[in-house]
């Protein structure tokens, strides 16, 4: 990465990875490309426990640790949180990676169910592929935003689907670096586009004044993908995924990154 500008769109974790593009060579270009803002109602999750005292859920699902923690301090907040537990420990919980798998079990909560890596949507239903979800409820930590395809599935199989909003994705309250980094793109500055997250692509595309023209510049551009679901974010906008990161974790990311900047000998 030695002297190559590298775009961060990474928001929560964007300062640690600036550093550690910078410790390997390369100048980061910090552009944060998404916002977290805060969704959880006490009164929902309030009427949602309430709801499953008489109607208990057969299965739950727990999509992020942040989310998960989130849920957890409402609960704590309203003094809720034996009853939610036992709620848990009466269905099947299921985790769709690490990161929730720690939040829960910081909660002692037993895990049943663990979608594998790359812990996509596609992985999360495999594993719940024998669970039966016939005329039984579901609840689903949301993900930033409804997972469709994830709702979908479940009542396909004839589930009925309530999600738990704890957040929610929305551009940062300050554009400007955003917008800084469409124009340093356009004028080709930067060499190389780190996408940590779907979001992010959506994003950088609704501050662009011409889409058009920042999508031709990312196809002149290196764009690393941190792994499938942004991967398909891009092919979605049709922004050519220079490289993959596997698995799918900052790490495996930077390593990719360092390997494909390297001059040639």
């Amino acid at each position: 990465m030695r002297g190559k500008r590298i775009a961060i769109l990474e928001s929560r974790l964007g300062k640690e990875l600036a550093e550690l593009v910078q410790r390997r060579g390369g100048v980061p270009v910090h552009a944060p490309a998404l916002a977290e803002v805060p969704e959880l109602d006490p009164k929902a999750i309030a009427a949602l426990v309430d709801s499953l005292r008489k109607n208990p859920a057969k299965l739950f699902v727990f999509q992020t640790g942040a989310g998960t923690r989130a849920l957890f301090a409402a609960t704590d907040a309203l003094g809720l949180t034996e009853v939610f537990s036992g709620l848990l420990e009466k269905a099947t919980v299921c985790v769709r990676g690490p990161k929730p798998t720690g939040a829960l079990r910081s909660r002692k909560v037993r895990i049943d169910v663990a979608a594998q890596d790359p812990f996509t949507t596609r992985e999360v239903l495999i594993a719940l592929k024998d669970v039966d979800l016939q005329n039984q409820k579901v609840v689903i930590q949301r993900h930033g935003t409804m997972n469709l395809e994830l709702d979908g599935a479940l009542e396909a199989r004839g589930a009925t689907v309530a999600e738990i909003p704890v957040y929610r994705w929305s551009l940062p309250a300050d554009t400007g670096p955003l917008e800084k980094l469409v124009g340093a793109l356009a004028r080709g500055e930067i060499d190389a586009v780190a996408v940590t997250n779907a979001e992010q692509v959506r994003n950088l595309l609704l501050v662009a004044k011409d889409k058009d023209s920042l999508k031709q510049a990312l196809n002149r551009t290196l764009v690393a993908s941190i792994g499938p679901v942004a991967s398909a974010a891009l092919r979605e906008a049709r922004v050519k995924v220079s490289l993959e990161a596997s698995p799918p974790k900052l790490g495996a990311l930077l390593d990719a990154l360092d390997a494909a900047l390297k001059p040639v000998a």
